[in-house]
This record gives C-alpha cells, sequence and structure tokens, in this order.
C-alpha cells in the first residue's frame, strides 16, 4: 500500500503512521533498526528502496528516503509512505523537499526515527566526501557509501580514506568478500610458505580492486602490485607469489573464477559480482567499526612498486669423490 502526502509536514507524516499502526496496516514493533536513504536521482532512489525492502527481510527496519527536489521552487514536503507488500518487512517513509528544506534533511528525519533504535544511512549514489560531517551522517553510527556510483571512484574512494572515522564504510568494500573469503582459503592449504609479492589486476576504475590490493599490501607485509586493464569489468584476477609457486585467482567473465595454485586441483569457483541488495544485508549485520576496513584503506597508500619474485633454492653441491 502506497499513501501520498503532498505538501505536508513531519508531524502529519507522523500521525499518519500512527493511524496505519492503529488499523493493523503497519507495526513499529520488532524493528531493529533505522535505515536513512540519501538519494537524488530517482532512478537510483528506487533501486534503493527495492534493495532496502529485501534487506528488511533480515533486517526488519524503519526506512527512511531524504531525496532533494528542486532548490528553487517554494519551500514544501512532499511524502510517501509505503507499507505492506510495497515495503517488504520494513514500513518505507519517502520525503522529498523543496526549496530552502532542499538542505534539511537532518531536520526533516529527526521527528521520524524510531526511539533507542541504531540508525544507519546510506548514500546509494553520489555520496559526501567526509561521511561522518554530512549532517544525515551525524545522525548514525554506521555510515554507507558507494565509490563505484562515483564519478571518479578512485578519487572518490582516496577521499574517503583520508576522512575515515570509525563507522564508515563502502560497498565497494563488501563486494570483496567473496574474494577475500577464496584468497585466505587458498593459503590455508599446503604448502604453508610466506607470499613474497601479489599482483592485482582489475578495471581502471575499480574502487573494489583498490581496497583488495590495499587489504593485501597491509596484512601481506609484502609488495603489491595494481596492474590496470580495460579487458573486463571490476577485478580480473590475482596473484600470490611463493617460493613453490604462485597462486592464481582469476576471474575474467565477472561470473565465475578459477583457483590454481601448486599441488592441489585447479578449481572452478563462482565469483558473480554482488549486488546492492546483497551487499546491504550484510553490512547490516553489524554496527561496531570495520576495523579491517580502516586496515585496508591505509593499506592504499602501500600499492606500488616492482613485485619480489620469489626466491630459489640454491642447487645442492654434489659431494666429492672419495
Amino acid at each position: 500500500m502506497i499513501i501520498d502526502l503532498p505538501s505536508t509536514t513531519t508531524s502529519h507524516v507522523n500521525a499518519k503512521l500512527v493511524e496505519l499502526r492503529e488499523r493493523g496496516g503497519a507495526v513499529a514493533l520488532g524493528r531493529v533498526l533505522t535505515l536513512v536513504i540519501a538519494a537524488d536521482d530517482d532512478d537510483k532512489l528506487e533501486e534503493a528502496i527495492e534493495a532496502a525492502n529485501e534487506a528488511s527481510r533480515e533486517h526488519p527496519s524503519r526506512v527512511i528516503v531524504v531525496a532533494k527536489g528542486s532548490k528553487t521552487a517554494a519551500p514544501r514536503i512532499d511524502g510517501q509512505i509505503r507499507v505492506g507488500g510495497d515495503a517488504g518487512a520494513s514500513e518505507v517513509i519517502v520525503l522529498r523537499l523543496y526549496g530552502p528544506l532542499a538542505n534539511q534533511g537532518q531536520s526533516a528525519v529527526v521527528p521520524l526515527l524510531l526511539p533507542d533504535a541504531p540508525i544507519v544511512t546510506w548514500w546509494p549514489g553520489e555520496g559526501p566526501k567526509a561521511p561522518a560531517d554530512d549532517p544525515l551522517g551525524q545522525l548514525a553510527q554506521r555510515r554507507i557509501t558507494d565509490s563505484a556510483a562515483e564519478k571518479n571512484p578512485v578519487k572518490a574512494l582516496t577521499t574517503r580514506a583520508k576522512s575515515y572515522v570509525e563507522g564508515d564504510t563502502d560497498l565497494a568494500w563488501t563486494r570483496l568478500t567473496n574474494w577475500r573469503a577464496q584468497l585466505v582459503s587458498a593459503l590455508d592449504l599446503p604448502p604453508y610458505e610466506k607470499v613474497v609479492g601479489a599482483t592485482v589486476t582489475g578495471e581502471a576504475d575499480s574502487p573494489s580492486t583498490e581496497l583488495l590490493a590495499g587489504w593485501l599490501a597491509e596484512y601481506l607485509n609484502a609488495p603489491v602490485k595494481r596492474v590496470k586493464s580495460s579487458s573486463a569489468q571490476g577485478i580480473i584476477s590475482v596473484t600470490l607469489d611463493r617460493e613453490s609457486g604462485p597462486v592464481e585467482l582469476h576471474r575474467p567473465d565477472g561470473r565465475v573464477g578459477t583457483l590454481t595454485q601448486p599441488g592441489q586441483p585447479t578449481r572452478r569457483i563462482s565469483l558473480a559480482r554482488r549486488n546492492n541488495q546483497d551487499c546491504l544485508i550484510e553490512e547490516l549485520r553489524r554496527l561496531d567499526p570495520d576495523e579491517v576496513y580502516e586496515a585496508s584503506l591505509h593499506g592504499l597508500g602501500k600499492i606500488g612498486g616492482p613485485v619480489a619474485k620469489p626466491a630459489k633454492a640454491a642447487p645442492k653441491k654434489k659431494a666429492a669423490a672419495k
């Protein structure tokens, strides 16, 4: 059910929510958090609401969408409430702010927050350079951006690395979960050797590729080379050099990866690119700071330079004839 409330106020929206609750159309009980979505583009807005609706089946929440209308229009708020089949396991409140109110998203959101529930703010499109300093970001314990949605993804990621505050995260990082899991699992198999260098290949403007290289540079304590390619989208391959031979995870088509390493059979692994819905569900599972993400941002500064080649064992000397 979708209820439009043109030229409304937050008090009127709240009153309508109470009315719907009393009629049994929506309940606030069991909501585990408030998800605030800041989206200006209409296409991004609907995609974000759909992703939030699916995520709410695992994380029942109140979703508040803040969209900026024309700043030259007369000041007004156009509201919309979505419940039931149009809101998954949540209740969705859409606020379009016009005129001088366009920059007053925080003031419009505060009266609609659930009491004693944690707050997560998500920018599905272009986000602020410093999420923690943004008015909507100041409300939240967790702040989710998406560098891949920016005009210059890698530059946006680098900028946010400089302004990082505990609670910040990025969907470009969440898209790496399966890659990191496969690489860690591969290193858990014999031979148990130190990685002396790594090469990460991916699309030139892929922030996920940058973060994967940063993660390896931070935790392997070895040279990591970032190779840019235009042959495929996102991450293409990772090579970890060891004395006995390289561990290679190659995904040329964006769907299936091939893992090869010495002494082990070649394996085909599902490595399909993750959508926003899956990434959002994963991010909403935790409200504490992501220390590994923070370390990977720090590792961005360690990327580059030649990769050390594995040292070859010296040939054994033949015993002298007696």
